[in-house]
């Protein structure tokens, strides 16, 4: 017997089902049990980060992919790829014909969990808290472009924005713009801990442990009125510590499916082994990683020293040695696949070249060997990160350019370190809010940026992203996209490295595997049954 990989197809705008036999069903799960989803994505609560899941704080994927489960949004990316569709909103889109009016009329008779009536005033209260607060992870910045939110009635909410936004649709559906509602969210402070209420297709129980999320319970919202068809009545997320533990459940029958993350020998063993009960599912995916420079700190403020960088690192060694066929290089932060996409890096600095490298320094007057730390997370972006970072200081340091050591910390210690600007070099995931090129530049570019970056181009700033959003075909947004991509290549306050797959394993009983994961790696537990193995 051999064991099911199945391929779904990388193409943006469409994602083919291909386990057709094992769709959703109308009733969802057949014996009321609960299917048991495996994490290794740590969920922390701390005196830097209290409020994780507030919407108008969280700002990585796993918190996000909790409060897409249980917080609704005006608007909501499709079942596989495309423009964003209403799901809160039984309508939306801009009346005028500069992109800078917004109109949205919500669903008749909408409620949150509790029963409270969710109005156009809730949707407002809601965004202008997001703004208001201004939380330190910066995801308040998707909402920058917003000038004022008018109410007409309880059904009709309007957005002025400052300037034409053509990717604004696409921000309304991100959990920053969640609707919550005014009697238990403060205006002024976050919430702190993990309860978290709305009025998405779940709610939420937590089960925490020394201020650590463990299990998350998603039991199918009874007032639930948008666009989702809800396959199951109970869901669980569950953490584990890594991925092996993760996977030994799975074998155990412990949890039904496993997503994020997998490691690449986990992957790679289970498309080899022969077991007909488990299927591995294979997506595109459009997440990034990069190393990013607080271009302030005196090791790497000269700007041929990160150009050296990007000159001697061998993104297809990287890739080779500790990926495999689960990533490919990257020459740019937009993903080849992503309309826009310019192989900025690749044009620029060619093949990795020691000799170029060592020119630009002496050109500079760096002296080297140049001492600096890379710094990355242990427990965030899977366990092949420090096997990625052990790699990159054996690249730098052998072109005798550099001495380099590396250091590992929790991302809940990582993260609020990063912002401070505690780190000189540093390696980050991206997971896009949405699938265009504007959130692959914005977030790193633009002021109030997603790093806290001391980094500031006025052309960018200024001219080129205002300019790209206000085309709303974004093939023809394409000049200014691609001419960010050149000076961030030049400028180097960041570098990329690789794209990434997305891998999903799971009993093969459990159906809807097909669409649990969006490009964008989002979570979309609805999507999940159980039924007859396809």
């Amino acid at each position: 017997m051999n064991r099911k990989t199945l391929v779904l197809p990388a193409v943006i705008g469409l994602l083919v089902p291909v386990l057709a036999a094992c769709g959703g069903t109308d009733s969802g799960s057949d014996n009321g049990d609960a299917i048991v989803v495996g994490t290794t994505d740590a969920f922390t609560a701390s005196k830097d980060a209290p409020a994780p899941l507030d919407p108008a704080f969280a700002y990585d994927v796993g918190t996000w992919n909790i409060l897409r489960q249980t917080v609704q949004t005006l608007m909501i990316q499709p079942r596989g790829e495309g423009e964003p569709v209403p799901e809160a909103a039984e309508s939306c889109g801009f009346t005028d014909s500069g992109n800078e009016r917004y109109a949205c009329t919500l669903r008749k008779d909408l409620k949150f969990a509790n029963g409270d009536a969710v109005t156009a005033s809730d949707v407002k209260y809601s965004i202008d808290r997001a703004r208001a607060l201004k939380a330190d992870s910066g995801v308040f910045a998707l909402l920058s472009t917003i000038d004022t939110v008018e109410t007409q009635g309880d059904n009709e909410v309007i957005f002025h924005l400052k300037t034409a936004d053509a990717t604004f649709p696409f921000k309304l559906s991100t959990p920053v713009a969640g609707i919550v509602d005014p009697d238990i969210y403060e205006k002024k402070k976050l919430r702190d801990g993990f309860e978290l209420d709305g009025s998405g297709p779940y709610t939420l129980e937590a089960e925490v442990e020394d201020d650590k999320l463990v299990s998350a319970v998603f039991t199918k919202n009874p007032n639930y009125q948008g666009s989702l068809k809800v396959n199951n009545d109970k869901v669980e997320l569950r953490n584990f510590k890594d991925a092996d533990e993760m996977g030994s459940a799975l074998d155990k029958g412990d949890i039904d499916l496993m997503t994020r993350t997998m490691s690449p020998e986990q992957i790679q063993k289970l498309s080899a082994d022969s077991d007909d009960k488990v299927d591995l599912v294979d997506m595109s995916g459009l997440e990034i990683r990069y190393l990013a420079f607080n271009t302030n700190a005196p090791t790497v403020k000269s700007k041929a020293v990160r150009q050296a960088m990007a000159q001697i690192i061998d993104r297809g060694e990287l890739v080779s040695k500790v990926y495999g066929s689960q990533a490919e290089p990257l020459y740019s932060l937009v993903p080849a696949s992503i309309t826009g996409h310019s192989n900025s890096f690749f044009n620029k600095y060619g093949d990795p070249d020691v000799d170029k490298a060592k020119s630009m320094m002496e050109r500079a007057g760096v002296t080297t060997p140049v001492k600096l730390t890379l710094h990355y997370t242990t427990d965030h972006y899977g366990s092949a990160t420090e096997k990625e970072f052990e790699l990159l200081k054996k690249q730098l340091n052998d072109s005798g350019l550099f001495e380099v050591d590396i250091k590992g910390t929790p991302w809940a210690t990582f993260r609020p370190a990063e912002q401070k600007g505690a780190y000189d070099v540093y390696g980050m995931g991206w997971f896009p809010d949405f699938p265009d090129a504007d959130n692959y530049l914005a977030p790193f570019l633009d002021k109030d940026n997603f790093l806290g970056s001391p980094y500031a181009n006025s052309a960018i700033r200024s001219d080129l992203i205002p300019e790209s959003r206000r085309v709303a075909d974004r093939l023809s947004a394409s000049g200014s996209l691609n001419e960010m991509q050149d000076i961030v290549a030049n400028d180097v306050p960041v570098l990329p490295l690789w794209q990434g797959k997305q891998f999903v394993a799971a009993n093969d009983a459990v159906t809807g595997t097909a669409y649990v994961l969006n490009s964008s790696s989002t979570l979309q537990l609805w999507e999940l049954g159980r039924g007859v193995s396809g």
